[in-house]
C-alpha cells in the first residue's frame, strides 16, 4: 500500500483522517512483526446491534458478534518509539473460535498510524491523550469530534497471564486477512468506568459505564504479519 492508500482501511466515522493529517504522515513504516512492551487498562462489554453495524461487512457475515473490548494502552517499547493508544474491538465467533475485529483505533503518533494502516489494516486515527492506564488513575483520549475515558479500580492482586488472540481485518484489496498476537504479562481483575462522548455512532457500540476488566501493568506481545484468513 502507498502512503495514499491509507485512506481506503475502513473503519467508524471516529477513524476518518482529516486533510492536515494527511499531510503531516510519513510515506512508510517498519514492517511486521512488530515486537512490544505496554501497560493497559481493558475492559469488556456485551455486544449490541450497534456493534456488528460498526465492523466491516465481510467481516460481519463471517459469525455472530459476542462481546466488544476496549483498552486504553501506553506503549513503552515498539520499532516506532513510545505512544498512547485507544481502541475498540468486536469479538466475532468465527467457525467456532473468537476473533476480533478493529473498527475503532486512534494514537498520538504519526508513525504508528501509518505502519498500524499499512501492516494489519488498523483504522488508526490521531489523538490526544491525558493520564495513564495505571489503577486509580484516569486516561483519557480526544480525537475529530469525540472523547473516551477510562478510570480502573482493581480488585485482587495481580495475577500472571499468557495470552494469544486472533485479529481479523478487511483490507482494501477485498480479502480478510488474520495475525495471531501472543502475549504474556501480568494484570489485576478491575471494575472500569467508561466514559464515551461522540457526534458519531462510537458511544453506540463502545458503550459506556461501569464494566469488567483488568490494569495490565506490564505485558510483551508480538504481531506478525497478516495473512489471509480463513
Amino acid at each position: 500500500m502507498t502512503s495514499m492508500d491509507v485512506r481506503a482501511v475502513p473503519g467508524v466515522p471516529e477513524s476518518e483522517l482529516d486533510a492536515a493529517t494527511l499531510a503531516a504522515l510519513p510515506d512508510s513504516a517498519p514492517p511486521a512483526p512488530w515486537d512490544c512492551a505496554c501497560s493497559a487498562v481493558v475492559w469488556v462489554a456485551r455486544a449490541t446491534p450497534a456493534a456488528a453495524d460498526a465492523l466491516h461487512p465481510d467481516i460481519r457475515a463471517s459469525g455472530r458478534t459476542v462481546a466488544v473490548v476496549g483498552a486504553m494502552v501506553r506503549y513503552l517499547d515498539t520499532p516506532v518509539g513510545s505512544y498512547d493508544e485507544v481502541l475498540g474491538a468486536v469479538a466475532v465467533l468465527h467457525r467456532g473460535r473468537a476473533r476480533g475485529s478493529v473498527p475503532f483505533m486512534a494514537v498520538d503518533s504519526l508513525a504508528s498510524l501509518v505502519g498500524g494502516r499499512l501492516n494489519w489494516s488498523l483504522p488508526k486515527s490521531l489523538a490526544e491523550f491525558t493520564g495513564a492506564p495505571a489503577a486509580g488513575s484516569t486516561m483519557s483520549a480526544s480525537g475529530m469530534g469525540w472523547r473516551v475515558s477510562a478510570t480502573a479500580r482493581t480488585r485482587g492482586p495481580a495475577v500472571p497471564v499468557k495470552l494469544a488472540g486472533r485479529l481479523a481485518q478487511w483490507w482494501p484489496d477485498g480479502i480478510v486477512r488474520e495475525s495471531v498476537l501472543q502475549s504474556k504479562g501480568s494484570m489485576h481483575p478491575a471494575l472500569v468506568r467508561v466514559e464515551v462522548e461522540s457526534t458519531g455512532p462510537l458511544a453506540d457500540w463502545l458503550r459506556p459505564g461501569l464494566h469488567v476488566g483488568a490494569v495490565i501493568e506490564r505485558a510483551k506481545f508480538l504481531l506478525p504479519e497478516a495473512t489471509e484468513g480463513a
